[in-house]
């Protein structure tokens, strides 16, 4: 970040990162250097960046058309990544009382609704290199 020329005063660090990834999220909803035109935040994984423009643009656009509710695309009926948090659900991560993002999602069901997506890419996380193949894959770049 300092190579970078990231300014320390908008870095969120969180203490304690091996209380896994919720805990950053936690960490992001306790933070008070968000500018207060910021009513929306997207929970994106970094091990997928095989989902389509086309989707992102998707889950976004419904977004826009559901303020005031949690929104996620969803594929085969089932809720993926990015999950897009209105101002209150996202104040709420930071006291919630969970240990997942999942869990968060699972007290809220009246709050969240699915935007569903005929998008493969969904499906993926990059997490071992079989992993990585199938992107590849999916993307044409291998055979």
């Amino acid at each position: 970040m300092d190579r970078l020329g990231f300014p320390a005063e908008n870095r969120i660090l969180n203490p304690a990162p091996e209380r896994g990834m919720f805990s950053s999220l936690q960490c992001a909803a306790l933070w008070r250097g968000w500018r207060a035109e910021v009513t929306r935040w997207a929970v994106a994984l970094g091990d997928q960046p095989q989902v389509r423009l086309q989707t992102l643009r998707q889950v976004l656009e419904f977004s826009a058309a559901h303020p005031a509710r949690i929104c996620q695309p969803a594929r085969r009926g089932r809720g993926r990544h990015p999950v897009l948090l209105p101002e209150a659900a996202f104040r709420q991560l930071a006291t919630a009382a969970v240990s997942t993002l999942r869990d968060f999602l699972a007290a809220h069901p009246e709050g969240v609704v699915f935007c569903e997506a005929d998008d493969p890419g969904l499906d993926l996380d990059i997490d071992r290199p079989e992993d990585y193949e199938q992107v590849l894959r999916l993307g044409g770049l291998v055979p």
